[in-house]
């Protein structure tokens, strides 16, 4: 596209930022909102903090050892001196300790089952973040393209104005227009000066943005054109299949009624039997009343444990486990009924968009033409200014309204594949 000499200037008047800003496409920003977002950086740390709790569940299945060492003097006067009163006791000792549940009714089982599904869920935490970021990025790559495209509308506007101020002035000297043209004009021409303020704030705005999803540091820009592509959509029932099979965060959800469930056991098991193997072996010093003996000691056994009356206490942690697994199943029927209204109302928006698109597309063309055959008229005293102000404004909504389509259709189209869990995959 061609611009006149003031259109050039007021395009370069931008702020200067944008000019110095790295231009990137939308693969490349895609590509940096992988590596940097921090929304998926957070859920990586996430997947390490899960690795870790699954760790630390399934230690509890494995031999505790620990070394103990004491040294102890004991000395007591209230005893009879036949038996050693007054006399100081030595005591040192140095062992190895071990430890090793048998049987504790399912409960480390379960908390290592729990600990293993939430491993799962870290994953779809991780496919949720990469998605949500993939679907802000591309939302604010098209943004930026419609805010740009924004300011051109009114940098042009803002020039038709001018234009037409001049050519009101002109004729005013030469005595064929009145102070009341004149007036008009250069009142439309003020009035067309926000629009340019508030394209160029805007734009800004929407860099920003782009800046922020992608956690960098320097100014970002974007090239590509508001050019979609109009395809069929797919039938409710395939988007709502996919979105079924796909969400990350409906998977997510039955990963964890699965770890929920595994706490009732766990749970359950608090006020039930368990066995523990109990030993540990090492040097033992004894030295009393002038007597020293030392040498090897060990011990071991089997040991049972039944809290069978704990004052209710479990079976109040019981219920609470059943009724967080029974929140979990009510979220999970939430969310399906959230996911077929987003995949009728994201498939609605898409056709919404389209037919919009391919109703505007051919409005540009004609009201452009109109405005041609209405400043020609105006310049041969055939037609008056209002006729040129309509037929103008007429061509500003006509382009506005196509690059709002254009934008509309593209974000639409990204957040159906979103709907549908699989955006990037």
């Amino acid at each position: 596209m061609k611009y006149s000499v003031p259109l050039l200037i007021l395009l370069l008047a931008l702020p200067l930022e944008a000019a110095a800003a790295r231009t990137v496409t939308l693969d490349e920003a895609l590509a940096i909102a992988v590596a940097k977002n921090r929304d998926i950086a957070r859920a990586g740390e996430y997947a390490r903090y899960v690795h870790g709790k699954y760790i630390e569940e399934r230690s509890a299945a494995l031999p505790q050892l620990g070394l103990s060492a004491s040294m102890a003097v004991l000395s007591d006067s209230g005893q009879p001196r036949t038996i050693g009163g007054g006399a100081t006791q030595y005591d040192n000792y140095l062992g190895v300790s071990l430890s090793q549940p048998l049987y504790t009714w399912g409960k480390i089982g379960a908390a290592i089952r729990a600990a293993e599904i939430g491993m799962n869920t870290s994953i779809e935490q991780l496919r949720l973040a990469q998605q949500a970021a993939r679907r802000d990025v591309t939302a604010a790559f098209y943004n930026i393209l419609l805010a740009r495209e924004m300011l051109r509308l009114a940098a042009e506007n803002l020039q038709q104005k001018q234009r037409h101020s001049e050519e009101a002035q002109r004729k005013f000297e030469a005595g064929v227009a009145t102070d009341y043209d004149v007036l008009a004009a250069k009142v439309a021409l003020e009035n067309a000066r926000p629009g340019l303020i508030k394209g160029e704030n805007l734009l800004r705005l929407t860099r920003e943005r782009l800046r922020f999803l992608l956690a960098e540091d320097e100014a970002l820009d974007v090239a590509g054109k508001l050019e979609p592509q109009l395809t069929e959509p797919p039938s409710y029932d395939a988007v709502l299949k996919a979105a079924l099979a796909g969400r990350p965060e409906l998977i997510d959800l039955g990963y964890r009624i699965g770890v929920y469930g595994e706490l009732v056991t766990i749970a359950a098991a608090d006020n039930k039997p368990r066995l523990d193997l109990k030993g540990g072996a090492g040097w033992h010093q004894l030295e009393f009343a002038k007597a020293r003996n030392d040498g090897a000691s060990w011990n071991v056994g089997v040991y049972l444990s039944f809290p069978f009356f704990d004052g209710m206490k479990s079976s109040g942690k019981v219920e609470q486990a059943r009724s967080d697994l029974a929140t979990k199943e009510i979220e999970k029927q939430k969310l399906l009924d959230s996911i077929r209204l987003e995949a009728r109302t994201a498939l609605n928006d898409l056709q919404e968009a389209a037919e919009i698109f391919t109703a505007v597309s051919g409005t540009v063309n004609q009201a452009e033409r109109l405005l041609q055959m209405a400043e020609k008229g105006y310049e041969f005293g055939v037609k008056i200014r209002l006729e040129v102000d309509d037929a103008q404004t007429n061509l500003l909504q006509a382009e506005i309204n196509k690059a709002k389509a254009a934008s509309d259709y593209l974000v639409a189209k990204v957040n159906l594949e979103w709907v549908m869990g699989r955006l990037g995959e």
